[in-house]
């Protein structure tokens, strides 16, 4: 069997209400090149909540739900690998994400995810 049919099945919500993003925004974060990502540890149970924003310094509405959902679809792709159970995920748009090649935009999303496991898992001295 592959590592893929080994691990079970990881269910992803949307977060929605705005505590749940100001609650992330506390959190730890890790931002790579156009993508700033926040993790917030919530409980044991096996669900991740994901959420996604754009100011309006990325520019107008029609640039603000790009860049939403080139994020949206990373996400898609990446968090039922590397996303720990239990926590909750907000994806903010930075400054060219929209332009930024989609290869570039993917390992950003991928090498802070990894980054924000790594910091989760180390020991607190």
């Amino acid at each position: 069997m592959t590592d893929a049919a080994q691990k079970p099945k990881l269910k992803i919500e949307r977060l929605k209400k705005r505590p749940d993003f100001l609650a992330c925004a506390q959190a730890s974060h890790c931002a790579r090149g156009a993508v700033l990502i926040q993790a917030l540890a919530r409980d044991a149970e096996p669900l991740v909540r994901v959420g996604f924003t754009a100011t309006k310094r990325i520019g107008g509405a029609v640039e603000r739900n790009r860049a939403k959902r080139r994020l949206r679809e990373a996400a898609r792709l990446l968090l039922p690998e590397l996303a720990s159970p239990g926590f909750d995920y907000v994806f903010v748009a930075r400054g060219g994400v929209t332009t930024r090649p989609w290869p570039r935009l993917l390992d950003d999303v991928k090498s802070a995810l990894i980054r924000l496991a790594a910091d989760r898992d180390r020991p607190a001295t």
